[in-house]
């Protein structure tokens, strides 16, 4: 019983840590990508940085819609588990 508690209190930070990471990954990634992927584009074109700015647009629609995402699920996740931990009725 001790060694279970024990185990709760060490990781009670481990679904902040993950949801940091998740919502990093998502606000990293698509630019990161969009920039390689335009300058790409851009210098096989030979094109002022039109592709460029068009691909991180696109990155940034990208990127908002996964913050959004993952802001919901966490959300509903803290509720689910707010539901369970609350006496009945109460939430």
């Amino acid at each position: 019983m001790a060694d279970k508690r024990d185990n709760l209190k060490q990781i009670w930070w481990q679904p902040a840590i993950q949801l940091f990471a998740q919502v990093s990954a998502w606000i990293v990634l698509p630019i990161v990508v969009a920039l390689f992927v335009g300058r790409w584009l851009d210098e096989r074109f030979d094109k002022p940085p039109t592709f460029l700015i068009s691909c991180v647009m696109i990155a940034f629609g990208i990127t908002c819609f996964g913050l959004v995402r993952e802001t919901v699920r966490a959300a509903k996740k803290m509720e689910e588990e707010a539901k369970v931990k609350s006496p009945k009725g109460k939430v």
